[in-house]
């Protein structure tokens, strides 16, 4: 791969970097940028962000233009972005016009900015938002802000020279962003911790800009396979009108929780799992626990009334001991966990034994509860309020005192918990029980 770094001459922080990137390639150390491409160093006079075009000029299959990023807020920081306009441009390019992103490149260094940034810089995204736009090859601009003590600060160029030559771009899941201020504090966040890697975002100013046919224009020059929305920035209104334009262009809406989750697993597992959970649970939603890598998901059917009683004895319990096993969970309306799950097929039968397991010693643990063979046996005491009345005592705090185990004075007579209790049997049908305990 052929690519390209671009400074200006009249950029202090361009130069601060390739002063850093010449030094470090001429100390001959182990880059593999260096080792696995070939690099071509190119500097123009005028600014970066005029240089509509420049790919015409220097042969590449990947541009990075190294920068310096002005703001009137003065904190330092290392950025990466890449270039378009919304609307109007003010700063170079095109109006209504987006340049070819990188997403797996910008990830790549945004993380490895985050590992060596001097202490007091902030690392992030920026928002598309200034030429050039016209380019037909890939590119992002990497920046050191936000003013002129930064942009020649030595340790600022060194890392940002040093996160550049580090870069290994790894399998990513492209995303284009909606929502957000001018450095697109949740879209980072989510980077940094995931394998989601985000093209082109477009700030809440300017959401109200982007009709299907841009958001196509997005969705193609940042290559994404899904849209994030940081819904709290943006009017409810507004993320409707996201959501529907998202839906009518094919591509999936995930959640933070959900990129998080979506990023152990190869990309097409994850689609096969989400249309999985879909055939046999139209509408559920999809937690992904420990399930990794790539595999052919399996349906995984566990006795319903196990996992109705499990949910009622230590709901958050079960949900953590699921985050050690490979599997996912499906939830629809009021049934937060429902009795199928989805695994590996080559490990279904195994994965059966072990919710069984999980679910039948946390009942036993949480509950009155025994095994008779192939059954669970649960016994249950409750609170009658129908005995309540008829010991004669009225609803309000007492009956409160007497679901709650204590004993209550009711016109001179004492009434015990359990003269108003009611003692339930149920048992749970579980073949090969005994086995799984």
């Amino acid at each position: 791969m052929r690519i390209a770094l671009i400074n200006s001459e009249q950029d202090v922080a361009g130069v601060t970097i390739r002063h850093h990137l010449d030094t470090l390639l001429a100390a001959g150390g182990r880059w593999p940028l260096a080792e696995r491409h070939d690099l071509l160093f190119h500097e123009v006079a005028g600014r970066l962000i005029h240089q509509d075009g420049i790919d015409r000029e220097v042969d590449a299959d990947l541009i990075l233009f190294i920068s310096r990023h002005a703001s009137v807020h003065q904190t330092p920081a290392l950025t990466v972005h890449v270039t378009g306009n919304y609307e109007a441009a003010d700063l170079g390019g095109e109006p209504g016009r987006l340049a070819p992103a990188a997403p797996a490149w910008m990830h790549a260094i945004l993380g490895n900015l985050a590992a060596r940034a001097p202490e007091g810089y902030r690392v992030s995204y920026e928002v598309t938002h200034h030429g050039p736009t016209e380019l037909s090859t890939p590119s992002l601009f990497v920046e050191i802000g936000s003013t002129a003590t930064e942009w020649g600060d030595p340790a600022a160029g060194r890392a940002v020279a040093e996160s550049i030559l580090a870069a290994e771009p790894q399998e990513t899941i492209n995303l284009i962003g909606f929502g957000g201020t001018h450095y697109a504090v949740r879209q980072t966040e989510i980077a940094l911790s995931s394998r989601g890697a985000f093209g082109h975002i477009v700030p809440t100013r300017q959401v109200g800009a982007v009709d299907p046919a841009l958001l196509r224009v997005m969705q193609e020059a940042s290559g994404a396979v899904a849209g994030y929305i940081d819904r709290k920035s943006l009017a409810r209104d507004e993320v409707a009108r996201v959501e529907r334009m998202l839906g009518d262009a094919g591509l999936l809406l995930l959640s933070e929780s959900e990129i998080q989750e979506a990023s152990g697993l190869a990309w097409a597992t994850y689609l096969r799992v989400r249309s999985l959970a879909e055939e046999v649970a139209p509408g559920s939603r999809v937690r992904i626990h420990d399930l990794k890598g790539e595999g052919n998901p399996a349906v995984v059917r566990i006795v319903p009334d196990l996992i109705e009683e499990t949910i009622k004895s230590d709901k958050s319990r079960f949900l953590n001991d699921l985050d050690r096993l490979p599997v996912a969970h499906l939830s629809s309306g009021s049934a937060e966990v429902l009795s199928t799950f989805i695994g590996f097929e080559h490990e279904s039968s195994r994965l059966a034994r072990d919710i069984t397991t999980l679910c039948a010693k946390l009942i036993l643990i949480c509950e009155d509860a025994v095994i008779d063979g192939d059954h669970l046996v649960l016994r249950k005491v409750r609170f009658d309020p129908e005995k309540a009345r008829r010991h004669g005592v009225p609803e309000g705090p007492l009956f409160a005192m007497l679901a709650g185990g204590k004993a209550v004075e009711f016109e001179g007579r004492r009434i015990s918990p359990d003269a108003v209790q009611t003692t339930s049997v149920k048992r749970i049908h579980i073949p090969g029980l005994e086995r799984h305990i």
